[in-house]
């Protein structure tokens, strides 16, 4: 997927020179948490969302700082906070560095610089101009309808079993010489030992995700691999999660 596949096309913005009020309007009547700011020319700017908002002398969560680190910090810092938490002016509070992507840029990379960034949304452009807004809600819509599309299929047990370990194969973490993979009916038992009960999890959900499995059946051993000793060898089944769709 692409980023004009997810993106929110319809996007609300306000002007750099609204005010700090009509932007808090804005975001509560429309149930949004971020609003791109563009120039009287229509040029992006800037933007402004809910954590600009939190250090307001309204509300009484101004920065406050020790006598200390004011001193510290230095007189300019003191007077930024000030102007950020009495400004009325939406230029004075937006965050001017904006994150943005192109229309054909891929979720995966999307994904990537929001995590990178640490922000919640991007602004897509097309030829300098604002065509959409990504945050996390875009994806997890995304997310929920690829799972809605997932159909259930039927496979026999050698193809299961066959496209289990071709897929231990490929994750480095995946214990591929010390577990057998036994198949009948579309229940995976898992057989061997792993060296980490994490890898137990791993492993179930690999399968769990094959197409055609019914059930999994846990008969792995968790073996500490510095003494040797089992810490753990009980067995568990555990159904395939059912097809959403249906319910």
């Amino acid at each position: 997927m692409r980023a004009m596949d997810v993106m929110t096309p319809r996007v609300i913005t306000v002007r750099s020179d609204d005010t700090v009020a009509h932007a808090v309007r804005i975001m509560l009547q429309n149930r949004i948490s971020g609003l791109p700011v563009l120039d009287p020319g229509g040029k992006l700017v800037g933007i402004v969302t809910e954590g600009d908002l939190l250090r307001r002398v309204e509300t009484g969560t101004e920065v406050r700082r020790a006598k200390w680190l004011e001193f510290l910090l230095g007189p300019g810092r003191g007077a930024d906070d000030y102007v950020h938490a009495h400004t009325r002016k939406i230029a004075e509070i937006m965050t001017t560095d904006v994150i943005t992507v192109g229309e054909t840029v891929s979720l995966d990379d999307i994904v990537r610089l929001m995590e990178r960034q640490r922000i919640k949304r991007v602004v897509v452009m097309r030829s300098g101009l604002v065509v959409g807004l990504i945050t996390r809600h875009n994806l997890l819509q995304a997310l929920a309808r690829v799972l809605a599309e997932a159909k259930p299929t039927t496979a026999s047990d050698a193809a299961i079993r066959e496209s289990i370990l071709a897929d231990m194969a490929k994750l480095s973490w995946a214990p591929a010489a010390s577990v057998n993979v036994i198949v009948r009916n579309g229940v995976v038992g898992l057989h061997g030992v792993v060296m980490d009960d994490r890898q137990r999890a791993a492993l179930r959900v690999l399968a769990e995700n094959t197409p055609g499995v019914t059930a999994v059946q846990d008969e792995l051993i968790w073996v500490d691999p510095t003494t040797g000793w089992v810490i753990e060898g009980e067995s568990q089944t555990t159904p395939s999660p059912p097809d959403e769709r249906a319910a």
